[in-house]
């Protein structure tokens, strides 16, 4: 009975010491996309957790989807949207963080300080990336899996402003996962 014990209590002991990381998770009716968020940008980073924590996008949509651009999703394109304080952040550019396929960007509008629209972001469906973007636009993750559901949400019938005919909702969280988890996606070392 001892030998039983003693490799049960080391399993227990070594699984609570898995150093563990915040992972955007959102949900569609479509599938589940997981981002892992830039510690290089920490405002971008900590709005997203934020507000994801808050269900702000819960009620909301991926509003414009276009193939080999963009899905965007969050509060449309309105002026509470682009001009309250509460919602912008000052932008955080970085050489190294590129708007390649995957990428998660702040969306915005035409801004002279290029302030970022906390409340919006976007996913790069381009497979040769948007780098027009870079510089311009505040790139502060990535998608590690489910871009085959984005490349669903991008690819679903839309009107003459690229809405969804069908809306897409989200259902947006924090998920933990531990480093084994994330191996696959190379984004720890």
């Amino acid at each position: 009975m001892y030998k039983l014990i003693l490799p049960v209590l080391f399993v227990l002991s070594s699984c609570g010491t898995q150093k563990s990381y915040e992972v955007g998770q959102i949900n569609t009716p479509k599938g589940e996309i997981l981002v892992w968020l830039y510690d290089e940008t920490p405002n971008h980073k900590q709005s997203f957790l934020q507000l994801a924590k808050d269900g702000y996008w819960d009620s909301l949509t991926f509003n414009r989807v276009i193939p080999n651009f963009v899905a965007q999703g969050g509060c449309p394109d309105t002026p509470e949207g682009f001009k309250d304080p509460e919602y912008l952040l000052k932008p955080e550019f970085n050489e190294k963080l590129l708007h390649d396929y995957g990428a998660l960007g702040a969306g915005r509008d035409n801004n002279p300080d290029k302030l970022s629209a906390r409340c919006q972001f976007y996913i790069v469906h381009n497979a040769k990336g948007e780098h027009r973007l870079d510089g311009d636009y505040t790139v502060f993750g990535k998608v590690i899996k489910g871009m085959d559901v984005v490349d669903a949400i991008v690819n679903s019938p839309r009107d003459s402003i690229d809405q969804p005919l069908k809306p897409i909702s989200m259902d947006v969280n924090i998920i933990k996962m531990g480093a084994k988890e994330l191996q696959p996606f190379a984004v720890i070392e």
